[in-house]
């Protein structure tokens, strides 16, 4: 397997210049060069309305185009009007909701994971007013994650809607959706995937998983401040729209969008995919944007892998820790997002001695907070999270552990 060579890597991110690590990756990763040159190019020279005949309107059009196509590409959507741009994850799982809502009949069902983000838990339980049954998929108390033997005496024939998540933000396990979509398909309902945690890390591929709808953050996916949702196009189609009564099927995308997307947010999706296509030809590979993409992500997981070992092989070897789920990271199963809490020590005064070391992380529930509770993790400033990405390096997760290890025996925490 070929290493990712780091100088290239870190030079394709302006805001890596700065003497910080950045292990809050999870809460938003820094930006591609391309993307950041997208965003840059279309306020400079396309900064218009679309819709106009001039030219400046058709170029803004275009990239905003370009943005939607190259979504579709990074997800293997079937066409680029499956895509849906919006400001965030929250924010599009909520339209989601709005524009689902007149589908459900009081006593249909609609579960939700316990170990979901609130995005994609809350909008779901204000459903309940219309007299819909919201039903909670517990977390594995043996194996700390979602198992379909679990989800089994959930289902009815009123189940309508799974919602689910890809990766935890805490536990930082893959989660087989592909599985999860054909069980949930069989039993005549449909699937919602929250995949924030997972789109930095992993190739996605929603044809081949056959999932409903899935969405993710660009803004933790090394773009700007946006998100994703990909919806299959029949499913689209009969959504309500979420304000104009004359935007119909024909504007399947646009009825989603309300006051039309950030087109430089959406622009800036395509410097992502320049950047992981580039990533990938950098490192000798060919092929398709598709196979490229594979490429890329291939080297990414041996890398954050050798980043996930080597922090968890520190924490495992400590007996005042604790690691919040699977304390290895067996057959590539975790994403390099850690949780985990010292004895007796508040995880915000630990995180906030990091600062001192210039070491970027955070402490609390991380908007998990149904799941922290459940776990019994809620006290003490909740739980410790390293999010790390392909771009972090195992001098940083030295350093990291250095530090940790300076605060703790002096007691400063």
């Amino acid at each position: 397997m070929t290493q990712l060579d780091m100088a290239y890597v870190q030079s394709q991110f302006p805001g890596l210049t700065a003497d910080w690590v950045y292990f809050d990756n999870a809460g938003g990763s820094q930006i591609a060069q391309p993307a950041l040159d997208r965003m840059v190019e279309f306020l400079t020279h396309r900064n218009v309305q679309i819709g106009g005949s001039y030219p400046a309107s058709m170029a803004a059009a275009a990239a905003l185009m370009a943005g939607r196509q190259a979504a579709a590409t990074l997800v293997n959507a079937a066409r680029s009007e499956e895509i849906v741009f919006g400001p965030s994850t929250t924010v599009l799982m909520g339209n989601l909701m709005q524009a689902m809502r007149r589908q459900f009949a009081p006593g249909d069902e609609v579960i939700v994971t316990m170990a979901d983000h609130e995005s994609n838990i809350g909008p779901w339980t204000r459903l309940e007013e219309f007299g819909v049954t919201i039903k909670v998929w517990p977390l594995n108390a043996q194996t700390m994650d979602l198992q379909l033997a679990d989800l089994a005496p959930l289902m009815t024939d009123r189940t309508r809607l799974v919602c689910v998540t890809h990766v935890s933000n805490i536990l930082g396990k893959i989660h087989p959706v592909a599985d999860f979509a054909r069980y949930i398909h069989d039993h005549g309902a449909l699937i919602c995937v929250d995949a924030v945690a997972y789109a930095p890390h992993r190739l996605i591929d929603v044809q081949t998983w056959d999932v409903d709808y899935y969405v993710f953050s660009l803004y933790k996916a090394y773009g700007p401040h946006g998100a994703v949702m990909y919806g299959k196009y029949d499913l689209l189609a009969e959504l309500d729209g979420l304000y104009h009564y004359f935007y119909g099927k024909d504007k399947v995308t646009a009825k989603l969008e309300p006051g039309n997307p950030s087109y430089e947010a959406a622009y800036a999706t395509d410097g992502v995919l320049a950047y992981l296509t580039g990533l990938a030809r950098h490192h000798g590979a060919t092929g398709d944007e598709r196979a490229l993409l594979a490429a890329a992500y291939d080297l990414i997981t041996a890398q954050e892998d050798a980043l996930t070992d080597h922090l968890l092989a520190w924490l495992g070897a400590r007996n005042d820790c604790r690691i919040i789920g699977e304390a290895a990271n067996r057959a590539s199963s975790r994403v390099p997002t850690i949780a985990f809490k010292f004895d007796g020590i508040d995880s915000g005064s630990l995180t906030r001695a990091m600062d001192a070391h210039g070491i970027a992380m955070r402490f609390g529930d991380f908007h998990s907070r149904r799941l922290v509770e459940h776990l019994g993790e809620d006290q003490d400033g909740g739980v410790l999270r390293v999010s790390m990405v392909h771009y972090n390096t195992l001098e940083q997760v030295d350093r990291l552990t250095e530090a940790l290890s300076a605060i703790l025996a002096q007691g400063a925490a």
